[in-house]
């Protein structure tokens, strides 16, 4: 830059400050700047690259110049990117094919996606902040830049031992390859470790929710390291404890007390329900296993003969009903219900809800691992009273969970 255009930039710039305008941008002061440092130092980076090849014994020498817009922070920059006869330049100021140029305007794209935003409302926030038109396959291939972070998590290695791990699956809409609208769902596994705090080990997409698919998700857990999981929760899906056991055989499997409930009052008369979940809450809510089993006769007695199916789905699964019987209170409350994965749920439907069907299974995953990074942001404490919950555990299971 002429020392001229400099005092006419700076002169510029103080008459837009005063006013509150902005520096950077299509009209700021400082976008002339910007524009020329960029250009500058790709002519740097081709005289560097031409020098080189030179003192190899090469031929090459400039080709003309490409000119294209990208996308910044401080609004669109139009540069000239040199060209070389062979095509060997690489430039890296501007990289080839780099539409967006600034870290931070992705960062904030990525963050945009995250938190829900639609690819219109990312590409309007953009424009009416930045000055920047933004296509929606530009916002796309800016948000794939996750993919090698989503690999890694998924393949990290896992702790030897979890004390409690919930087991949940949440569903949605996809497009398939054939532009199918197909339902997926998403096996969520998440643990709390020996500190008590949660996390997430693995997420899994599958066309729909099973035990032999479990099976492989538990699988997967013991590959990267699982080698044990002293209480797992889950809900009533049939051959899921069995599936459990196979590859975890010392696992206690706690099916869910408030997914039976659910389940049950689907098959009770409306009149009779009130009178019933009084009836039912006797039997999960008892002091011991004793007076449970009890209070259980006591309701079969009453409604067999009404309601026989829901009776017998209470006794045939009342030996994984009852597992939390065998422990505190402190540690029953934790473990008698999925409702720990199932809050963790509704926080990702919170950022999911506004799509109504993903295009791909990949663009599903993308929006659900965004979404579990900012709800991780907030896991910082253990779960409540972990302290004494955890020396609870230590003697159940003296041989395979320690603290010290």
């Amino acid at each position: 830059m002429t020392e001229e255009e400099i005092d006419a930039m700076m002169t510029k710039a103080k008459d837009q400050f005063r006013k509150g305008e902005p520096l950077f941008g299509r009209n700021g002061a400082f976008h002339f700047m910007l524009e020329n440092f960029l250009n500058n130092a790709l002519e740097v980076e081709m005289g560097d690259h031409l020098a080189k090849n030179k003192d190899n014994g090469g031929k090459d020498r400039r080709n003309g110049k490409m000119k294209k817009t990208v996308q910044s922070e401080y609004g669109p920059i139009d540069v000239e990117t040199p060209r070389d006869r062979d095509g060997s330049f690489e430039p890296e100021t501007v990289k080839k094919r780099e539409t967006v140029l600034a870290e931070s305007l992705s960062d904030k794209i990525i963050s945009l996606y995250a938190s829900g935003q639609s690819t219109r409302d990312i590409s309007r926030f953009i424009e009416e902040n930045y000055g920047s038109s933004i296509s929606a396959e530009t916002i796309s291939h800016i948000t794939d830049k996750v993919w090698p972070e989503i690999q890694s998590w998924r393949n990290r290695s896992l702790e030897d031992v979890y004390p409690i791990v919930w087991l949940d699956a949440i569903h949605y809409k996809v497009k398939d390859e054939k532009g199918s609208t197909v339902s997926r769902a998403i096996y969520n596994v998440l643990g709390v470790d020996s500190y008590g705090f949660k996390d997430l080990l693995g997420m899994y997409v599958s066309q729909s929710e099973g035990a032999n698919f479990w099976l492989g998700v538990l699988t997967d857990l013991k590959n990267r390291g699982v080698q044990d999981i002293l209480i797992a929760c889950v809900d009533g899906l049939k051959g899921f404890p069995d599936a459990i056991n196979a590859v975890f055989p010392e696992t206690d499997v706690q099916l869910c007390i408030v997914h039976q409930i659910r389940n049950s009052l689907k098959y009770v008369a409306s009149k009779n329900q009130k009178e019933f979940l009084a009836d039912l809450k006797l039997v999960y809510k008892a002091e011991t296993l004793e007076k449970a089993e009890m209070e259980l006769e006591n309701l079969a007695a009453k409604w067999k003969a009404k309601y026989p199916i829901v009776i017998r789905s209470w006794q045939g699964n009342w030996a994984s009903l009852s597992r939390y019987f065998q422990y505190t209170s402190d540690i029953r409350r934790l473990i008698y219900t999925t409702n720990t994965v199932e809050g963790y749920h509704r926080q990702v439907r919170r950022v999911t809800k506004t799509k109504g069907v993903f295009s791909s299974d990949e663009s599903l995953l993308k929006l659900v691992y965004l979404a579990y990074r900012n709800i991780k942001k907030r896991w910082t404490s253990p779960l409540a009273n972990w302290a004494l919950i955890a020396q609870q555990l230590c003697i159940r299971f003296e041989d395979r969970f320690k603290i010290l």
